[in-house]
């Protein structure tokens, strides 16, 4: 676990891909204890401290997650991540191009309770969820894109799903159609930026986890700044 912003209300983690941010039947420590047990630790607190979830990531991602140490603050930020005030952006690795380097994509994702999926589709179906996301091909390398994400709803295994319905599944993402697993078990998406209004200060927090310590991503960042 990497703190990349932390102040009195809020902290903001970059998660690597075998952390659950909540617990789980895994029975697997969450993230959101660890955060509870570095805050202790660090401001050498008595008693419990306050780790409120604001958000979720899928275990297989990586990147930002965002904590509410105060209840004030919890209880803004759930109500800024149901009207979508929180800007999240994404970095997904596929091995396929979508027929556009740039666009906006909608579907209609059905859940899967037992198998822990999503399926997407053109039109409208029963139990149904709308699904918008905007993507843009940002560098490519001899065998694989990055694609970055803008999500404009958040459904369940959304990225994953549109994506793989493009054609383009996520490198590792066995589960939507990915060839092969990755080394680290985890899939090629990064929550790579996060941006809000402070919920107690008002001022702009704009924050961009560092890639995983992967070659093939590391070379893609490159690539980005070099673009």
């Amino acid at each position: 676990m990497q703190v990349v912003y932390e102040d009195n209300h809020v902290i903001v983690v970059n998660k690597t891909c075998s952390e659950i941010v909540q617990g789980d039947k895994t029975g697997d420590k969450p993230l959101s204890e660890i955060v509870k047990e570095w805050l202790k630790e660090k401001y050498n607190k008595p008693g419990n401290v306050f780790c409120g979830v604001t958000h979720r990531l899928d275990r297989p991602t990586s990147g930002l997650v965002l904590f509410a140490k105060t209840s004030k603050a919890l209880t803004r930020l759930n109500e800024m991540f149901k009207t979508h005030e929180v800007k999240k952006t994404y970095w997904a690795i596929v091995k396929n191009c979508p027929k556009e380097t740039e666009a906006v994509i909608t579907h209609y994702l059905v859940r899967n309770e037992k198998q822990n999926k999503s399926v997407a589709y053109d039109t409208e179906k029963k139990d149904s969820k709308k699904a918008i996301l905007h993507y843009k091909v940002i560098a490519r390398s001899d065998n694989y894109f990055l694609l970055e994400i803008d999500l404009k709803t958040g459904r369940h295994h959304q990225i994953r799903c549109q994506l793989a319905k493009l054609g383009c599944p996520i490198k590792g993402d066995l589960k939507y159609g990915a060839e092969r697993s990755n080394p680290d078990g985890g899939i090629s998406l990064h929550a790579r930026r996060l941006s809000f209004i402070h919920p107690v200060s008002k001022e702009l927090v704009d924050v961009t986890a560092p890639v995983p310590e992967d070659r093939l991503w590391q070379s893609m960042e490159k690539l980005v700044g070099e673009s």
